[in-house]
């Protein structure tokens, strides 16, 4: 599996993150090919050009057609449901148009049904959706990091008069993620370039520690002296231990909650992002017996998780600190025992599986069903996997 990382000193657009995926390899005649699929009236041209001296691809979406017809949301999902991309793809990409005809909505004061795109701006779009959705499954990229966004300066003309960048589409797509405006006096941030962006990308962070394989380039419509209007993206292989990193500690002493109340409150975090609940005995003031709950969370999630403690809880007050934790890739592998299907998890570091472990619960009710001690079904799951692991490398040979 793969990420990407992307570089938006000169902000996105959905024609610029096209030209940086194609660049990383993908056979622009295959691009091409796959959008005829959807019989629109657009042509499609893909060249090599250059912003400030650099190279780029430029992907062209020329709308042949000029009338005033609009399309709305359920225009926009039939198209794309009954089309011959796969259903991650069309998932992905009708997320992506929701997020967008919301943000439209939610700026015109319209219901979401109403809400519509013109045509040519609703075929050019589906061209840049569908066809990063497309490019992302070709290029097999399962996350997704970004920069800050540079939104660019000034006004841009729009079908609504002359609008303040960022234009309010793209201002209400990009609440909660971190922009500023910097270089030229131009919309460097389109709606589209937006929806993809707030859709998939997992985190906004500058430019981290990265170990890539290639660097694509995208060029935006505009070439700007001595400002390289360029997308680029950063593309490599997911890493199966994931480099030290930071999350929070969050903890809290209660003497005054219920057992009830306490246990209770383990669904509750963990449906709020909580990576780890935990309660542990202590003994407080006046040698009274007091419970510590403790959780692990992300920078993103620790508002939401502290605000959870106060209501749900007696807590007065929490105390928080960063620490740093590695985790190693994991997966679910099935093995058929007895005729039952038992899930294993598997942990690797690197290559190699340094730990494997049968899913205790389902091995109870095998054990039960049986009548066998259960780790006795326990090790011949584990044994029943490494079996079948054999077999697989020897068929590889």
């Amino acid at each position: 599996m793969k990420f990407v990382y992307f570089d938006a000193f000169s902000g996105l657009s959905g024609d610029m993150i096209l030209g940086a995926l194609l660049d990383l390899g993908v056979p622009p005649d295959t691009f091409i090919q796959k959008m005829a699929e959807f019989d629109l009236p657009v042509h499609i041209r893909v060249q090599e050009t250059k912003r400030s001296s650099l190279r780029a691809l430029k992907v062209d979406v020329h709308v042949r057609s000029k009338t005033e017809k609009t399309r709305k949301w359920a225009d926009v999902e039939k198209l794309i449901a009954n089309s011959t991309f796969t259903e991650s793809v069309k998932n992905n990409a009708l997320q992506i148009f929701q997020r967008l005809f919301e943000a439209e909505a939610h700026v015109h004061g319209h219901t979401f049904q109403k809400t519509h795109l013109h045509e040519a701006g609703a075929d050019d779009a589906i061209i840049d959706i569908v066809g990063s959705c497309f490019l992302f499954e070709q290029l097999n990229i399962s996350k997704f990091y970004a920069s800050p966004l540079n939104v660019g300066q000034g006004s841009v003309k729009t079908s609504h008069g002359i609008l303040s960048v960022p234009p309010p589409a793209v201002a209400e797509l990009l609440k909660g993620i971190p922009v500023y405006s910097d270089f030229v006096k131009q919309e460097l941030v389109t709606p589209t370039g937006a929806a993809i962006v707030s859709s998939v990308v997992e985190k906004f962070l500058p430019f981290p520690e990265l170990c890539y394989e290639k660097v694509g380039c995208g060029a935006g419509g505009r070439d700007f002296p001595d400002f390289p209007n360029i997308l680029r993206v950063f593309y490599g292989e997911r890493q199966s231990t994931e480099t030290d990193r930071d999350i929070y500690v969050i903890e809290t002493n209660i003497d005054d909650s219920t057992p009830e109340i306490l246990a209770s409150f383990y669904d509750k975090a963990f449906s709020l992002g909580a990576l780890d609940v935990y309660l542990t005995p202590v003994f407080m003031k006046k040698n009274r017996l007091a419970t510590k709950l403790t959780l692990l969370a992300e920078l993103d999630k620790m508002d939401t998780l502290m605000s959870a403690i106060f209501e749900e809880t007696s807590s007065l007050g929490v105390r928080y600190f960063p620490v740093s934790r590695r985790v190693l890739e994991r997966k679910i592998v099935k093995v058929r025992l007895f005729g039952e299907e038992i899930p294993v998890k598997v942990a690797f570091s690197g290559p190699k599986a340094v730990n494997i472990q049968p899913e205790f619960s389902d091995c109870l009710k095998l054990a039960q069903k049986k009548d066998l001690p259960v780790k006795h079904v326990m090790e011949l799951v584990k044994q029943k996997y490494l079996t079948q692991n054999e077999r697989k490398k020897n068929s590889r040979k």
